[in-house]
Order: structure tokens, then C-alpha cells, then sequence
């Protein structure tokens, strides 16, 4: 059945899954959160054998992507790419070759160039300590038949009462990196779940706006050198 909503033990969550949840608890206005997009990104091109491409849109979309891919292709699309005068190019940013993770691109109109290769895609929201979506991890591969234990396995984050379309009762499926990227959008969206908890308590107590709320649960993580779930989790277990 679907993927349990329950929090792993950061010592025992592997990397991509780590990612999400570090970003779902990130503050919004931390200067690092273009970084751990991109390391998103990199993960789940360089861990799900089934992705050809894994792209980091923002929202609102102005029609960029950071798009990551293994090292080798990304040194393909470089040379096969001319230089034309008002073209969008891909722009290379190979990752660092000490992690051996993918190397993102800087890519105009990706999604695109992917729709014009027949290429299957994914969308998983992004989203920030507040809630907020700030990007859609798009995943590409081969065709649209491909990627549906992907989205199988996504929509089963969203509602652990959804089967998997191969019966697996334990959200397993034959792509480890496809079990780890459900298993980091499960804890990410619980993450969040527990900061709006938290919120919610907020403004039920002072009755601030919504922003308000959320500075609020701020100002306490930082004053007290935590994160913003282990803020929320604190105020949680505080209620009478």
C-alpha cells in the first residue's frame, strides 16, 4: 500500500530522501536554499536509475531550469550545442568530480526540448519552512510509461491509502532511488504538516495573520538555535 507517513531517523535516511526533508524545514529566507535545490536536483538524477534528467523550475516559473544530469551527458549536450546569436544555450556547471554526483545545466526552455524528445516527466512541488512552494523537481525519462512507478509512488506520499500499481505491499518498488525520492516527499510533506500544526497554534493563540504565524515560529527556532521542526515539535508538546 502507500508510503507510511513517519519521520526516519536522520542517521538512517539516505541521501535524497535527506534532502527534501532538510528543505521542507529550511527557513525561507536562508541564502542557502538555491544550493540545496540544486543538490536535490543532483541527487535524484545521480540515485533514480530510471531519470535521464532531473530539473529545478521555480515558482513562479519563468520558463528556466537548473537541470541535472550524469557528468557524460551534460559534456555531450555542451559540444553538440552551437552558439547562435539570440539563442538561449545551455549554460554548464559541471557538479564537483570529488562527489561523483550529476553536474547541472543552465537551461532556457528545457522542458521544451524534453517534450520534443518524447520524453516522460514527473512533478514533485518544493517547498520551504513555511509551506510555500519554491520550485517543482521535474523528472525526465525515456517515455511516459517509465516514469510511472514515479508517479505511483508520489501520488502514494500524498495519500498512503493508494496502491502501487505492482501490488508491493511495503511502497517498495525495483528502483531503489525511486523508494528513496517517496520516501524523502513523505517525511518532507509530514515536516510540513508539523509546522503548519504549529502555526496553526500560533494564531489560534494570538490570532496574527498567516505571515505572522510564521515569523513568530521563526523568531523561536532561531531564538533558541533549532530548526523550524524542532520549534514546532517543542510548541506542539508544550499545548495543555
Amino acid at each position: 500500500m502507500g508510503f507510511p507517513l513517519t519521520q526516519t531517523p536522520i542517521s538512517t535516511r539516505p541521501p535524497l530522501a535527506q534532502a527534501l526533508v532538510t528543505l521542507a524545514e529550511t527557513p525561507d529566507d536562508m541564502p542557502e536554499i538555491g544550493d540545496r535545490l540544486q543538490v536535490v536536483a543532483r541527487l535524484a538524477a545521480h540515485r533514480i536509475g530510471i531519470v535521464t534528467y532531473a530539473a529545478i523550475t521555480p515558482r513562479p516559473d519563468d520558463g528556466s531550469s537548473t537541470v541535472a544530469t550524469s557528468p557524460d551527458l551534460v559534456e555531450a549536450i555542451d559540444d553538440a550545442t552551437p552558439d547562435l546569436p539570440g539563442e538561449p544555450a545551455p549554460h554548464v556547471e559541471p557538479g564537483p568530480a570529488a562527489d561523483g554526483l550529476a553536474a547541472t545545466i543552465e537551461w532556457p526552455g528545457f522542458r521544451d526540448t524534453a517534450a520534443g524528445m518524447g520524453m516522460g516527466v514527473v512533478s514533485v512541488p518544493l517547498f520551504t519552512g513555511s509551506g510555500t512552494t519554491v520550485a517543482t523537481l521535474d523528472l525526465y525519462g525515456p517515455d511516459p510509461a517509465t516514469m510511472a512507478p514515479i508517479a505511483a509512488g508520489i501520488r502514494a506520499a500524498y495519500d498512503p491509502d493508494l496502491p502501487w500499481p505492482d501490488g508491493s505491499e511495503d511502497g517498495s518498488t525495483s528502483d531503489p532511488g525511486v523508494d528513496e525520492l517517496v520516501e524523502g516527499v513523505a517525511e518532507a510533506l509530514s515536516t510540513r504538516s508539523t509546522i503548519q500544526l504549529a502555526l496553526d497554534m500560533i494564531r489560534i493563540g494570538t490570532a496574527p495573520g498567516a505571515t505572522d504565524a510564521y515569523l513568530t515560529l521563526r523568531l523561536l527556532a532561531a531564538d533558541d538555535s533549532v530548526s523550524l521542526l524542532d520549534a514546532a515539535t517543542t510548541l506542539i508538546a508544550g499545548r495543555p
